[in-house]
């Protein structure tokens, strides 16, 4: 029964992370400026967490010197705005789909940058490290197919959309340009790289400050911030600052309050229960649900570069996954 459990609440996250990926989409695609969409979704979650942080923790929160406090709001400034402004940005010269598929990146580029900051070593002679290997340069392949063969159009995911003007082709009419595609993948790799940073750095500010709520919350005030002037700065048309209710709202309270508030939580129930090789196993499932999801709610064109793209960079994360199931058994084996 708990086994049960532990699947449903993960398919839950994953529609959850799907429906980013599509809604946000949809919102760019009804000309949501993407500096703006970030300062808002950051303000409804600081909304969402500040109340829940300070009853939670007012009395029990550790001390915050101003290293600390100054290491955060760098972390948040790389990981959060930054990261997720070019994210936003790639979504919107790309698609839902191919931004579902470079999610898989982000295990595989958290142990690139592990090695080049000396957190992690390959042991090429090897299976865990030959895995781990031949798992980079699956994804890296997967990256090269995804921005250089588009292919032939599969015809039969094609329908008429519930978000958009109800043309597949206006709707990504500036991801389809070959030269904006491109750009857009590399950007999306590079938000996968920032975040894997993030990731990689959370560990040791995590052992200086030890409350994970306060700091999730803190990082999130401190996005809200950033994201503000960045989008004071990059987008000075002060109408498409006005939240209308439509797609554009619905989008900015759904990212806001349920992927940061309510899927925030059950990721860290699931680790908890599983292990974070578990979940990062199941990140496959996002993939396939925006695939469905974009080709009928938004009309996107699913490309034959994009699904072998996708099927490159899949294997690619459970092969750098193997190696390191692999190399934790080997470590466990008696000298």
């Amino acid at each position: 029964m708990e086994n049960i459990k532990v699947w449903l609440v993960v398919l839950l996250i994953r529609f959850i992370y799907a429906g980013m990926q599509i809604l946000s989409k949809a919102a760019f695609n009804d000309g949501m400026s993407v500096f703006v969409f970030l300062f808002y979704r950051q303000f409804v979650a600081t909304l969402l967490l500040v109340p829940i942080a300070f009853v939670l923790e007012r009395k029990r929160a550790p001390p915050l010197p101003f290293m600390v406090f100054f290491k955060m709001f760098l972390l948040a400034l790389f990981g959060i705005a930054a990261g997720t402004d070019i994210y936003s940005i790639a979504l919107s010269y790309t698609s839902a789909t191919l931004s579902a598929a470079t999610m898989n990146v982000t295990p595989v580029a958290t142990f690139i940058l592990a090695i080049v900051l000396g957190m992690e070593t390959v042991k090429l002679k090897r299976y865990s490290g030959i895995a781990k290997v031949s798992g980079v340069v699956l994804c890296l392949s997967g990256i090269l197919a995804m921005a250089f063969y588009r292919g032939p159009q599969l015809k039969a995911l094609k329908h008429h959309p519930l978000f958009g003007h109800g043309d597949s082709h206006t709707n990504q009419a500036r991801g389809d340009s070959k030269s904006t595609w491109i750009l857009g993948t590399f950007l999306m790799i590079l938000s996968n790289f920032l975040w894997s940073l993030w990731i990689l750095f959370q560990e040791p500010l995590l052992k200086e400050y030890p409350s994970k709520l306060l700091f999730t919350t803190l990082q999130c005030v401190f996005s809200t911030i950033q994201s503000f002037f960045i989008a004071l700065t990059c987008e000075r048309d002060f109408s498409r600052w006005k939240l209308s209710f439509d797609i554009s709202l619905i989008s900015v309270a759904y990212c806001g309050i349920i992927v940061t508030g309510v899927s925030f939580y059950l990721q860290t129930w699931t680790i908890e229960k599983r292990g974070p090789v578990f979940f990062a196993m199941t990140m496959p499932f996002t993939l396939i649900i925006t695939i469905i999801g974009s080709a009928f709610l938004l009309g996107e064109l699913i490309s034959l570069g994009s699904v072998l793209g996708a099927i490159l960079m899949v294997g690619g994360l459970y092969s750098v996954l193997q190696g390191k199931r692999r190399e934790h058994m080997d470590s466990n084996l008696p000298k």
